[in-house]
């Protein structure tokens, strides 16, 4: 096995936090998130020389992380499901309720309506960006984005109306 370069060791640890906020947004899990980004920094030491020629390692590893995991919830072996448990670190206490019930309606989503929702709202990426890491066009994203709220507003039903008021 041959050693890191330092610039990997460098990328690694600073992007392995929003790597993991991310990971435990589109699997609602912590141990499956951090399995998640454990393959996707794997993946980047594989093509390192690559990926760091390339100039923008950052967008590689949010693309490989969301691809990563739209391929294990395709696999039909995968027996992994989501924990109704969040993560033990809790963020900055706002609006405890609606995030919950936010939260709560991801889990009940597909995998890709998930992955559309919280790379378009919750990391605030831009329509291009989104399909980009999706490997599909804008309109496809703004199309889904749009599907994926309605179903989203449609599984929390009155409860979102009760939290938002």
């Amino acid at each position: 096995m041959r050693e890191a370069p330092a610039d990997y060791l460098e990328f690694a640890i600073a992007r392995s936090g929003p790597l993991f906020r991310t990971a435990c947004l589109l699997t609602g899990d912590w141990h499956l998130a951090e399995d998640l980004v454990q393959e996707t920094l794997a993946k980047m030491f594989r093509s390192w020389r690559r990926v760091s020629r390339a100039g923008s390692p950052v967008a590689y590893a949010d693309t490989v992380l969301v691809r990563t995991f739209l391929s294990q919830r395709r696999r039909r072996s995968s027996t992994e499901r989501p924990s109704d448990r969040l993560p033990d670190a809790a963020g900055p206490a706002r609006d405890d309720e609606l995030r919950m019930a936010l939260l709560d309606g991801l889990a009940r989503m597909t995998a890709r309506d998930r992955a559309v929702l919280v790379l378009r709202y919750w990391e605030d990426r831009s329509v291009d960006d989104t399909a980009q890491v999706l490997r599909t066009t804008p309109g496809a994203v703004r199309a889904h984005s749009r599907r994926a709220l309605q179903r989203l507003r449609t599984l929390l039903g009155d409860q979102l109306a009760d939290l938002t008021a």
